[in-house]
């Protein structure tokens, strides 16, 4: 049976009453399975996960989520910038399997050592796919993860990440309807 690592029931928010973005909206999400939620800016999706990560608080409803991690569209703002790469990646992360992903990610060790304006977005944002991964997540949830990479490393970015559904669940959220389509096992639209 598989384990259950996102269960959201009857939620209800909005920065309002009078404008909900969410009424009695429900999702789960089991280990080794992807969904995606998709939809035009500003109905909701990053919302969405602010409300899983606990940074707000739903008017109504349960959310249940088992440890998780996020990748998010904008790597600069992820990353603290006066510290390098692999500092940061240690403080939060177990170095389990480091290398064998590292090959994965198509990064070189040296670039780890840099502070974050030194690399590029791409390398930068895989960097913190890197770091998503090593925090071991039951719950991996995706902000556009690859909108600041190149249609071929995207590609290899998400079937890299896929190879990962069997330790965990993921959620999407893009703007790609072919991407989600592509990989999601469902697909949400808002």
């Amino acid at each position: 049976m598989k384990t259950s690592v996102l269960e959201i029931k009857n939620l209800t928010f909005g920065y309002s009453k009078q404008k909900l973005l969410f009424k009695n909206f429900s999702i789960s999400v089991q280990q080794g399975e992807l969904k995606a939620i998709v939809g035009e800016s500003g109905v909701g999706k990053s919302t969405l996960f602010e409300l899983i990560l606990k940074n707000l608080k739903p008017h109504s409803g349960t959310i249940k989520v088992l440890r998780s991690s996020e990748i998010f569209q904008d790597p600069y703002s992820s990353f603290h910038p006066s510290y390098s790469l692999l500092q940061q990646i240690k403080d939060v992360a177990a170095m389990d399997n480091f290398e064998a992903i590292l090959h994965k990610m198509n990064l070189e060790y040296d670039l780890l050592l840099k502070l974050p304006h030194e690399l590029s977005g791409g390398q930068l944002q895989r960097a913190s796919i890197l770091r998503a991964i090593l925090m071991k997540p039951k719950l991996l949830l995706l902000d556009e993860p690859t909108s600041a990479l190149d249609n071929v490393i995207q590609l290899e970015v998400m079937k890299m990440l896929i190879k990962n559904l069997d330790s965990m669940g993921m959620l999407l959220i893009t703007h790609d309807m072919d991407l989600a389509s592509w990989c999601a096992d469902e697909v949400i639209s808002l």
